[in-house]
């Protein structure tokens, strides 16, 4: 679902109704949030008749799409919900990706731009009929948070969601134990960590160039954009990793801090409170910020 695979592993429950309660709330959001889904909500807005300039959504699309563009604001359009010109462009799971024409990329990289949209409620409004949003860099950690609402609403108190990559945990194993997640090691198998973080009730979300990518002429393409030059970003990082309480805002902001690269995203993170951030780059070079470190733990790998 959700374009990934989705885990929710309960500690302290074996009730089925409650996991199918959660693949129940995954099918409702992707059904308003995708982007490739037609009929959902994303993608009636992104098709909307010409000259048809607002729309009226559902509270939680409305939700989504104005923490998307708090994100656009504070990353000043290193991070952009108007970058679907873009992501439609750079096919990166196809059997034959490839680089776009450089005119096609051009054409799309002048329809990004976040300040085209805007959010009143539950209508949402477009300056233009150009302007298309593509949501997947929030929506997981959206979704993420919706669910461990609705597990604590049904009275658990230990479990795992992992939307992808997007892990959130709620409370701590039993036993008073923290849960222990993997940072991976890029381009490594899945199973090979190059940290594990000690977690309780907190969410860590990664992003980085191992994630969707294809290799054409010797280059390495990955599908996070520059909305900037409507080409990946090209700045040493190979993935960022955000600790925080809520994982929409630990998706948000890998994919901000990864645009703006260590010195810009390490400040930014660092401006926030209870909030965390790892960095590594090309050379296997791990930065944290202040507090971070603190998440590594003291046990050995298994």
């Amino acid at each position: 679902m959700l374009n990934t695979f989705v885990t929710v592993t309960l500690y302290d429950t074996d009730d089925q109704e409650i996991l199918d309660g959660c693949f129940d709330l995954c099918a409702e959001y992707e059904n308003l949030l995708s982007r490739t889904k037609e009929n959902s909500e994303v993608y009636r807005l992104n098709h909307r008749a010409a000259g048809e300039r607002s729309i009226e959504v559902s509270e939680k699309t409305a939700e989504v799409i104005a923490k998307g563009l708090e994100y656009s604001r504070l990353s000043e359009g290193a991070f952009d919900i108007t970058v679907e010109p873009l992501s439609s462009l750079w096919d990166f799971t196809g059997e034959n990706p490839h680089v776009p024409p450089e005119d096609a990329v051009r054409e799309a990289r002048e329809r990004v731009d976040y300040r085209n949209v805007s959010v009143e409620g539950n209508v949402v409004t477009f300056a233009d009929d150009d302007t298309a949003i593509d949501l997947g860099a929030i929506a997981k950690g959206f979704i993420a948070d919706e669910i461990k609402s609705y597990l604590m609403e049904e009275g658990v108190e230990s479990a795992i969601i992992n939307l992808g990559g997007n892990v959130l945990c709620v409370g701590e194993r039993p036993g008073g134990e923290p849960f222990r997640i993997g940072l991976q090691r890029p381009f490594a198998e899945r199973s090979e960590v190059v940290e594990i973080l000690d977690i309780r009730d907190l969410s860590v979300v990664s992003s980085g160039v191992y994630e969707r990518y294809f290799v054409q002429d010797g280059v390495h393409y990955h599908h996070l954009l520059n909305p900037q030059t409507g080409y990946p970003y090209d700045n040493g990082l190979v993935q960022v990793t955000i600790v925080s309480p809520r994982s929409v805002d630990g998706d948000g902001l890998s994919t901000t801090c990864f645009a703006l690269g260590i010195e810009k995203g390490s400040s930014l993170i660092e401006s926030m409170e209870d909030i965390y951030g790892i960095f590594m780059t090309e050379d296997g070079s791990i930065y944290y910020t202040e507090g971070a470190e603190a998440f590594v733990s003291d046990e050995p790998r298994e």
